[in-house]
């Protein structure tokens, strides 16, 4: 039997006029993090929130808030989202010249640093920061919008991540179009990490632990 992969619910998918009872029932439900979608409508087409959203909802949960930083530039945001409570920040390899610097500014903050990598980069953006970091960040779509349906390229490119990392305690974690039936492929592949938005929030809260369970449920495989 595999090990169960971590459910990360994007509360992008969620009630926004209800975002702390979401976030809440997510979390009653079986959400192991939260994952907070920062989108700045100039790196990718959409704009979500901000710090101040962040700060709001910290008080609600001690859960792993796992924030997702589709923004550029980066470096002069990174104090305010971990002053707001990120416990994790992810940063697009794409998003400006310096990497390696953004990964050491969110480690002197004392949180967890990350490199995400769109469908079209290689895996080896990742060669020269292995030892800075704590997850890597495979997307399975085009960032931007939520709802996108699953690349099936990215199976492979999650196989390169595994092997790239040489059993570093490193997370590999999967956004784009996961749901029980795209769970079994990312997990086999060396996946940990499983973000779902549209298939944990669809059909109201009654629904949420349910839609958690049938994610999971595709990835216990013998």
């Amino acid at each position: 039997m595999a090990p169960s992969p971590l459910i990360a619910p994007s509360i992008l998918a969620s009630d926004f006029s209800r975002l702390g009872e979401e976030m809440r029932a997510v979390e009653s439900a079986g959400a192991d993090w939260i994952h907070l979608d920062i989108m700045d409508g100039h790196f990718v087409p959409n704009i979500t929130f901000g710090p101040p959203v962040i700060a709001a909802l910290r008080p609600l949960s001690d859960k792993f808030f796992d924030v997702h930083l589709m923004i550029a530039p980066t470096d002069a945001y990174l104090e305010a989202f971990a002053e707001a409570g990120a416990d994790g920040m992810t940063v697009h390899a794409e998003a400006g010249p310096h990497l390696h610097r953004s990964l050491q500014a969110i480690r002197g903050l004392g949180k967890k640093a990350g490199v995400a990598i769109n469908p079209a980069t290689p895996v080896e953006a990742l060669s020269y920061v292995l030892d800075d970091i704590d997850l890597v960040l495979v997307m399975s779509v085009n960032p931007g919008f939520g709802g996108q349906a699953f690349i099936p390229a990215s199976i492979e490119k999650i196989r390169q991540v595994r092997l790239l990392i040489e059993g570093r305690p490193i997370h590999i974690e999967v956004d784009g179009g996961i749901t029980p039936d795209t769970a079994e492929a990312v997990v086999r592949a060396g996946a940990d990490v499983l973000v779902a938005g549209s298939a944990v929030f669809k059909g109201g809260p009654e629904a949420y632990a349910r839609n958690i369970e049938a994610i999971r449920g595709g990835t216990q495989f013998a």
